[in-house]
């Protein structure tokens, strides 16, 4: 089984370019992007469309309605189903995304966490009643661990009382002697290279066509539907839209925001790529297509 990933700022080209080596390669696709998990975020997230959708079995995108909790865990398990179907329908996968955080992770893996009897459930269970004495207790205990976590974070705080319970010391402690194993090896990574010019130009276009397709329209429905309180809310592309909705700013100003929030992303994935993987082929989006079938089929 063959297995690559393809990664590169938002708006580089990364999901044409994955549907067209999937289909060379005879290989399902697994998106590691932080939008186009979520249902119904469909143009904000630039979510590939429901033809493309078609001609590639996808997993990732549209795994979770927008008020459920999503993280890396999640993710992995989201990867392991992938492999599994990709193993027995005898297909290669293509891992692609603008959130190379995920794939990090992929690579290095997470900590195993104890094992979490009822005992602890139940005790836990009863603390969270309280929230902010739990963070408190939690800081006081381990503020190396706490100093990272919103003290509203009811997941992340749920998740090291248990550790704590369960195994007598601290997050922090426990993680230092269980280190991440990875959960890929050996993974090809191919980086999309493209000019800040170039790209802050598709940026401008690709949003401009987002508010013509109805970004209004998507952004009103979600908030009344989900509120403004889940994560996924504070993405860019939604946030503008929610001031533009509040009368804050005009719809040219709602547009220019977001192509500027979205650029500024883009610098900080093409650091992020450039900086945290090791054994990467980079080539332009023209190139990268046939260099990655010539390695891929060559090796």
């Amino acid at each position: 089984m063959i297995e690559l990933a393809l990664i590169g700022p938002t708006a580089s080209g990364k999901s044409d370019l994955a549907l067209k080596i999937a289909q060379k390669i005879d290989a399902y696709i697994l998106s590691i992007d932080s939008l186009s998990i979520y249902k119904e975020i469909d143009i904000v997230s630039a979510k590939p469309s429901h033809e493309e959708l078609s001609q590639i079995k996808h997993f990732g995108i549209n795994e979770l309605y927008a008020d459920e909790y999503f993280s890396v865990e999640i993710l992995i398990q989201i990867y392991k189903n992938a492999k599994k179907e990709c193993e027995k329908n005898s297909k290669n996968l293509v891992i692609v995304g603008g959130t190379s955080f995920y794939l990090k992770s992929l690579i290095d893996g997470l900590s195993t966490l104890p094992d979490i009897t009822q005992n602890a459930k139940d005790i836990v269970d009863k603390k969270l009643q309280d929230l902010q004495s739990c963070y408190t207790c939690l800081y006081d205990l381990d503020p190396k661990y706490m100093q990272n976590i919103n003290k509203n974070d009811r997941y992340r705080i749920e998740k090291a009382l248990l550790i704590y319970e369960a195994s007598n010391v601290t997050p922090s402690e426990w993680f230092a002697k269980n280190p991440p194993k990875p959960i890929i090896e050996n993974l090809q990574i191919f980086n999309i290279e493209v000019e800040r010019e170039v790209l802050r130009e598709r940026i401008n276009v690709r949003t401009k066509k987002m508010a013509d397709m109805g970004l209004v329209d998507e952004v009103a429905f979600l908030e009344q539907k989900y509120t403004r309180e889940p994560n996924a809310m504070g993405a860019i592309g939604i946030v503008e839209v929610l001031d533009y909705l509040d009368g804050k700013i005009s719809k040219d100003e709602m547009i220019e925001l977001i192509a500027t929030h979205t650029a500024q992303l883009a610098k900080r994935q093409q650091t992020f790529n450039r900086t945290q993987f090791e054994n990467i082929t980079s080539a332009k989006l023209e190139d990268l297509e046939g260099i990655i079938l010539h390695k891929v089929l060559h090796t």
